[in-house]
């Protein structure tokens, strides 16, 4: 159902124009010129259907990342981070498993050996069960602003004794 291609200036200007219902407006972004140069740096990625549609899209590395003051702390080193952001046409139907898995697919494609790591609002329950039924478990805490966040960290057998990452 889904495909990828490489962001370009058309994707980057829907995306800045996403408009969310509350309280998810939170994640509504500035239609500015350096809101569009962070879509366009290469580290984020549009996911579209079979018939075109801008779909959502993900970003991996710093892009994926909560900017706090303690972030060393909150992001160890030996995790891919990931970021992820989804039409509001289509948040709320059911779609968020089958979204996410084929984005995990295709950042494994790419990055097999690391454990992935995300960062949610906490409020965001809706996004936390679906990355629970993919095996993510639930991490730190923190602040920023007003907004309380968690990371998140893939769970999986490392195969060396069976130990848990």
């Amino acid at each position: 159902m889904f495909r990828t291609e490489r962001m370009n200036v058309s994707h980057a200007d829907e995306i800045l124009r996403w408009s969310y219902e509350p309280p998810y407006d939170m994640y509504n972004q500035t239609v500015d010129y350096d809101s569009k140069m962070e879509l366009l740096n290469g580290s984020y990625t549009p996911v579209l259907t079979e018939h075109n549609t801008l779909f959502g899209y993900y970003c991996t590395g710093n892009s994926a990342k909560v900017p706090t003051e303690s972030e060393d702390m909150l992001y160890p080193n030996g995790f891919i981070d990931k970021g992820l952001g989804m039409n509001p046409l289509y948040t709320g139907r059911g779609h968020g498993v089958e979204f996410c898995a084929f984005i995990l697919s295709e950042i494994k494609k790419v990055e097999q050996d690391l454990p992935l790591r995300l960062t949610v609002a906490t409020f965001n329950t809706r996004a936390i069960r679906v990355y629970e039924k993919l095996g993510f478990r639930r991490g730190d805490l923190f602040k920023k602003g007003k907004v309380e966040f968690m990371t998140m960290y893939e769970h999986k057998t490392s195969g060396r004794g069976g130990e848990s990452v």
